[in-house]
């Protein structure tokens, strides 16, 4: 397995809608191996998510898992999920405005509005379907990382970007 290198926030990739997984594609050991590896590199940067544009794969591919995680020790556990080729629908209105940083934006938060509750419907890693609803921080993960499979990031659906801080201003000023 290997660690791949991370999308920074102006590379052309980061901004295109990535393509579909066809089922013969992911049934390939080249993208099962490509798979692993993104949940590795997920790991070693401790995200809680990493979509296939980040690490420069323009397809509909994300991780996601959220267990101990140094960044979010607060957040409820997420088991380790691959969605591929994601579709969400939101149920219902309400949404939520927190916190959120991102590998390809490294060391900035902002608060970023997110739907509280989605529908999700995509393949798993072996192409089996997966049909279920996350809520709250879940949700909210999974609307960032399908943002990124869209050539969106979080800054985009940022209302009031006087929000957006530095790590380490996060920390000392807003982290109270």
């Amino acid at each position: 397995m290997a660690i791949l290198k991370v999308a920074r926030l102006g590379h052309p990739v980061l901004r295109k809608v990535t393509e579909t997984v066809t089922a013969s594609e992911l049934k390939s050991q080249m993208m099962q191996q490509f798979i692993d590896d993104m949940i590795v590199t997920m790991k070693e940067y401790d995200g809680v998510g990493l979509a296939a544009d980040q690490v420069h794969e323009s397809r509909q591919i994300a991780v996601l898992e959220v267990a101990g995680n140094p960044r979010y020790p607060e957040k409820p556990e997420v088991p380790l999920t691959v969605l591929v080729n994601p579709k969400i629908t939101p149920l219902g209105e309400d949404m939520e405005e927190d916190w959120e940083g991102c590998l390809s934006v490294p060391d900035m938060r902002g608060r970023v509005p997110r739907y509280q509750r989605i529908r999700v419907e995509a393949w798993d890693r072996k192409g089996k379907p997966l049909d279920f609803v996350a809520d709250n921080f879940h949700a909210r993960v999974i609307q960032h990382e399908f943002d990124h499979l869209n050539g969106k990031v979080y800054l985009d659906r940022m209302r009031d970007l006087s929000t957006l801080t530095f790590l380490t201003e996060y920390v000392r000023y807003w982290l109270k």
